[in-house]
């Protein structure tokens, strides 16, 4: 089903960047979710929060409030973890999270932390607790089987209060200003026979969650931007901010495939009678094959001694696949790891191409633009290749499929990084938080020098976290809806999370404000 998703331009708007001038000018598939919910109704389900040091450097940059102190209340709000409630994690919040339940633990799973272990990583059985380093089970945005997306967790308990109105097959074109201030937003609906222009004016604030590709394109459509860009395009200027739409950061990834004999993977559960029976599975009780993430396991560690913490990441997934003679892909008896590095160095680009708003804005990465990126993600995929060398896969190790053995150098493994890797799918940082002079909201996400308009997603991140984003785009949103209620003279409190078994909390109705 994630892999559907990635290409299903129903759902997802099929994003890809312009050619990459250090990845063989490919262009790179972006998917972006085109639903209620955005990006986390077509993601990889994995829950990650990043590292403690991500938020702190947030907060030593001047943006108060952002530290990972300050920001664990707000990640255990959000959260109903179906263990219960720690000092790290909370119960009661909206946002379902789970571990890996023991009957759904996969025989090639608890091999890989062992090849791990072996590779002298520690095991972690808490991802999001005290540290990150090591092997472990991810948890994961799934309850019974069923995504967890943040339209099913927050807009599903509140789509019927009067004071939301929800309108889908929309397209927002701009901003609405007036005298230095946001006023509301000016959106196309497309029906069956007719297509119209309706505006919608704000009571209060107008707050942007376009995410990191369309809140820039909004904010230049609406004339807040470049300058100069601006004026290639004969938009008139109502702020120049030079930041919107830089900054942009996000994680390459490349496969490593091994050959695996003996230990059931994706190959053999594809089989038709295997499928069926999945089905069943699911269909009855929300479990099996169709029910898991992405990824149940995965590892963080140091791709260099002299680094402090963790600065990759894999992800293993029980399948490995070659194409046919049509170029489809078909499963094959293996298993593949992805492998990122976590702070990329690199920083690229999204502007607007046209004053048309259906005109997708062109995107410029710039993967691999520095040395240290370069470096860092070929001894990344080394480290994948030392780990499936370790004892416990030793009597099921076959042939490595990718990148194979011919391919052994570093010039020879980042030649074969260049060709193969893809994103993630983590961009963040095109609308940075921040009061230097590339910053486009400050610290309570008002964008700078336009009153009454916020941006909340992951694109005011001013440098990417250190793993999966979307639980830190979940928390910018409860961090903004608190500031607009601060701001609005509503005396805010962090409740303390239930440890004891409970429903997820409702929510009382807020003033409306326009979305976009």
């Amino acid at each position: 089903g994630f892999a559907f998703l990635m290409k299903n331009p129903k759902v997802n708007w099929c994003y890809e960047t312009e050619p990459e001038p250090n990845m063989h000018h490919r262009r790179i598939s972006w998917p972006r979710g085109k639903v209620l919910g955005g990006t986390s109704c077509i993601n990889g389900m994995v829950y990650i929060r990043g590292q403690r040091e991500d938020y702190d450097h947030w907060s030593e940059q001047g943006n108060a409030g952002w530290s990972y102190d300050e920001l664990l209340p707000y990640f255990k709000r959000c959260e109903h973890k179906a263990e219960g409630a720690n000092e790290y994690h909370g119960y009661g919040g909206p946002l379902w999270v789970e571990e890996v339940a023991d009957e759904q633990k996969l025989e090639l799973a608890d091999i890989y932390i062992q090849a791990a272990i072996q590779n002298e990583l520690p095991y972690n059985a808490d991802f999001n607790g005290a540290t990150q380093e090591g092997a472990g089970y991810y948890q994961a945005n799934i309850r019974k089987g069923k995504r967890q997306s943040t339209a099913r967790t927050y807009l599903r308990e509140c789509q019927n209060r009067p004071n939301l109105t929800i309108v889908t097959g929309a397209l927002c074109e701009k901003v609405l200003l007036q005298d230095g201030e946001a006023i509301g937003v000016e959106y196309r609906v497309s029906g069956k026979k007719e297509e119209k222009v309706v505006r919608a004016y704000a009571s209060g604030e107008v707050i942007l969650s376009g995410g990191v590709i369309n809140s820039p394109q909004l904010l230049e459509l609406s004339g807040i931007g470049d300058k100069t860009h601006l004026e290639t395009l004969g938009i008139p200027v109502a702020k120049h901010l030079p930041g919107v739409g830089e900054n942009l950061q996000d994680h390459l990834t490349i496969n490593i495939q091994q050959g695996l004999n003996g230990v059931p993977t994706f190959y053999e559960e594809s089989r038709p009678l295997e499928m069926v029976k999945n089905l069943f599975k699911y269909l009855l009780k929300g479990r099996g094959l169709l029910a898991h993430p992405a990824a149940q396991v995965g590892v963080f560690f140091r791709t260099d001694p002299k680094v402090t913490r963790p600065d990759a990441q894999i992800h293993f997934a029980p399948a490995a696949s070659e194409p046919d003679a049509k170029g489809n892909l078909k499963p094959r008896p293996g298993t593949t790891a992805t492998v990122c590095y976590l702070r990329p160095e690199s920083r690229g680009s999204v502007h607007i191409r046209s004053t048309d708003p259906s005109v997708a804005p062109a995107i410029r990465a710039n993967y691999l633009d520095t040395e240290n990126d370069r470096k860092a993600i070929v001894a990344a995929l080394r480290r994948v290749r030392d780990i499936f060398l370790s004892p416990a896969l030793d009597k099921h190790r076959g042939a490595e499929f990718k990148p194979g053995p011919l391919v052994q150098s570093d010039e020879q493994i980042l030649d074969y990084i260049r060709s193969e890797a893809e994103s993630v799918y983590h961009p963040v940082g095109t609308c940075k938080m921040g009061s230097d002079k590339m910053a486009v909201v400050d610290e309570r996400l008002r964008v700078h020098g336009v009153k009454r308009l916020r941006v909340a997603d992951a694109s005011i991140m001013p440098q990417i976290i250190s793993g999966n984003t979307n639980a830190t785009a979940v928390l910018i949103g409860e961090k903004c809806a608190d500031m607009l209620l601060q701001d609005a003279g509503v005396n805010v409190t962090l409740p303390e999370p239930q440890v004891e078994k409970a429903k997820p909390r409702k929510r009382k109705a807020a003033k409306p404000v326009a979305t976009a």
